[in-house]
């Protein structure tokens, strides 16, 4: 199946604003800086992060979809599963190192869960749009049937749940039925060559292993740029 570059950047875009904000959160953590990263503007910095990684995935599942890497509820289950499960060594991570705030569902956890529900919408532009609007706003009509959507249950670094975040997927899915249909670009767009482009393009391409990565390289370094300092 071809690759379609602009997937690759945008999803390299939203690994790098994630790794600034997990950066930003680790000067924090160490006292380096003091800023308010879940309010304001990096409070949206970090739900626009969220809100574009969702969308992508939504795509690719179209995409996917359209070439038959997703064709039977057993290889959505398989895919969904997979992503699930990093989710769960993420939470074990998270529950070693940071156990009063350990991530019991974040991102991963929400992928894995949205690729499974996203079984019957696959294929479907319309339904998936309507679909996608409806998990968006229902919680927002009715607050007190989904207190989940506005404050976890318990501390956590990291949380999204399936409300409303599960439309932004259903979203993307039918914008990947629309831009990509049949598995291919609907327009035209010309390759931004260049090293820039490029390295963006490979860190998309390899955005799984940078997220369980890029924070073994981070925490340290801002951990032994704390104690330098003080």
């Amino acid at each position: 199946m071809a690759r379609f570059w602009e997937l690759d950047f945008l999803r390299g875009i939203a690994i790098s604003m994630m790794v600034l904000f997990h950066f930003l959160w680790d000067l924090n953590y160490f006292n380096l800086i003091n800023i308010q990263l879940y309010e304001g503007f990096w409070g949206l910095f970090q739900k626009a992060t969220a809100l574009l990684f969702l969308l992508l995935v939504g795509a690719l599942i179209a995409i996917n979809k359209s070439n038959g890497k997703l064709e039977t509820l057993h290889d959505f289950l398989k895919r969904g599963v997979f992503i699930f499960s990093w989710g769960l060594l993420l939470t074990i991570i998270s529950y070693v190192l940071y156990p009063k705030g350990f991530i019991y569902f974040g991102i991963l956890h929400l992928i894995g869960v949205s690729i499974i529900l996203s079984t019957p919408f696959a294929g479907k532009k319309t339904e998936s749009l309507i679909a996608g609007f409806f998990v968006i706003l229902l919680p927002l009509v009715y607050k007190s049937s989904f207190p989940l959507v506005f404050a976890a249950p318990m501390p956590t670094l990291d949380f999204f749940p399936v409300f409303p975040w599960f439309g932004a997927v259903l979203i993307g899915i039918a914008m990947g039925n629309h831009f990509y249909a049949q598995g291919k670009r609907s327009f035209e767009l010309n390759d931004f060559a260049g090293k820039f482009s490029n390295l963006i393009q490979v860190a998309g391409k390899n955005s799984l292993l940078i997220y369980f990565t890029h924070q073994l390289i981070l925490f340290p370094l801002v951990f032994i740029l704390s104690y330098l300092i003080a």
